[in-house]
């Protein structure tokens, strides 16, 4: 007997596949390498969950950290730092933007609640190797025993070891991926909201770029949770190899913990988990082929996340991915077609999506964030500016307007600046 449907990963993507399928009583199995759900999965994070909100809303006891209402941006050059802040607390509405979420916590509950509809979860089993018939994928082998079915849907994270072996995947490239290097810090509620000026229940999410990566690809996060602030940094594997070591990441993260703000604002916490995660940066461009016979590919696996440059997306991107798999799985059991072309509906969704449509306004990303001047000069420029605006002395000040027109003769009116902003001047179209 072959099942409906076989889900690698117990991720957001994964589950969320899995709970639609399970909704409409179809057998299902989401095999999962780590202990259980959330046991791997440690981005963290927050999820932008407006896109997603006719999920959202069915998941009422979701254990949410906190309703973000507190937007920062820091640009950090030595201990000097220039911030910008937005405060609104209609973010946290009814139906809030984005929560601070715990990927622990979180996958947990979604497993439970998958359980509870009736799929199985089965933790402890990483999948390598398909099982094929006729050439179409038609399971997967673990443990060397056979788990046939109709559709295999992959969501075993950036790596995939499952769409590698359906041939859909390779090895990512370094240039294509960057390593996330996060600790969770526990911290009181009160104190938490003191530190960051928050009404309770309410959330903040800051980050960071500027010197602390060394010109380096990257740059820093701090995020509160309910009883706890999640700090972390993300750095490109390419320069991270061209360093020549694997230290540099846990050695940023120190540096960054360091600096004067981010050492305040952590101040007294106690070290409750260190964890690092492999995160896609490609873009559009690291999608690829996505669908094959007998097989679809979802979240990150599917390389569906989006560094914007000022937010980070790939959660909500991981949950829709995985709803809109199901949907296809279905329309092709209702065809008997579990083709490439029966599974097809998959693509047409996700190019309808609002996940295409950002990762197509946002295409050129990628080979923006290359310019290493965004996490060195640029920073460095702003806070010298400032810095010269707010030093008061005795003497004459500096004319304004010599100030303002040398700091953009040296960022943007020039040649090679001038180049650079000409190129993102389409973002987000």
């Amino acid at each position: 007997m072959k099942m409906d449907a076989v889900i690698v990963g117990a991720g957001l993507a994964g589950l969320a596949a899995a709970e639609r399928l399970a909704e409409v009583g179809l057998q299902v199995v989401v095999l999962e390498r780590g202990d259980g759900p959330g046991t791997k999965n440690v981005t963290g994070g927050r999820m932008y969950v407006g896109p997603i909100r006719d999920v959202v809303e069915r998941w009422q006891d979701a254990p949410w950290e906190r309703a973000v209402t507190r937007e920062a941006w820091t640009l950090v050059d030595g201990d000097r730092a220039v911030r910008m802040e937005y405060i609104d607390p209609a973010l946290g509405g009814e139906v809030p933007q984005s929560y601070t979420v715990l990927r622990g916590r979180l996958d947990a509950w979604l497993g439970e609640r998958v359980m509870g509809m009736g799929a199985f979860v089965i933790p402890e089993k990483p999948v390598a190797e398909l099982l094929r018939e006729d050439g179409r994928v038609a399971g997967v082998r673990v443990d060397g025993e056979e788990i046939p079915a109709h559709v295999v849907i992959g969501c075993d994270g950036v790596l995939s070891f499952v769409g590698q072996a359906a041939g859909l995947r390779q090895v990512p490239e370094p240039k294509a991926v960057a390593v996330g290097v996060k600790e969770v810090i526990g911290l009181p509620p009160g104190t938490i909201e003191d530190r960051f000026n928050l009404e309770p229940g309410e959330g903040a999410a800051e980050l960071f770029v500027g010197s602390f990566t060394d010109g380096r690809m990257g740059g820093g996060f701090v995020y509160t949770n309910r009883d706890s602030v999640s700090v972390g940094v993300v750095m490109g594997v390419h320069d991270l190899m061209e360093d020549g070591g694997r230290e540099k990441a846990p050695e940023t993260l120190e540096a960054f913990k360091r600096h004067p703000r981010v050492r305040r604002l952590l101040q007294s916490g106690e070290l409750l988990e260190y964890s690092a995660h492999l995160i896609p940066e490609a873009g559009l461009g690291g999608v690829g082929r996505i669908v094959d016979d007998g097989i679809l590919l979802a979240g990150d696996a599917a390389g569906l996340a989006l560094n914007m440059g000022y937010t980070v997306r790939g959660m909500e991107f991981a949950v829709a991915s995985g709803r809109m798999a199901a949907e296809a799985v279905l329309e092709a059991r209702e065809a008997d077609d579990y083709s490439a072309v029966g599974l097809s509906g998959y693509l047409r969704r996700l190019r309808q999506s609002f996940v295409w449509r950002y990762l197509e306004a946002y295409r050129d990303m990628p080979a923006l964030l290359s310019n290493p001047d965004l996490f060195g000069r640029y920073p460095r420029e702003v806070a010298e500016l400032v810095g010269r605006l707010v030093r008061l002395g005795k003497d004459a000040p500096e004319p304004l307007g010599s100030l303002v027109w040398g700091f953009l003769r040296r960022t943007a009116l020039n040649r090679r600046d001038a180049r650079f902003w000409w190129k993102a001047r389409g973002l987000g179209r």
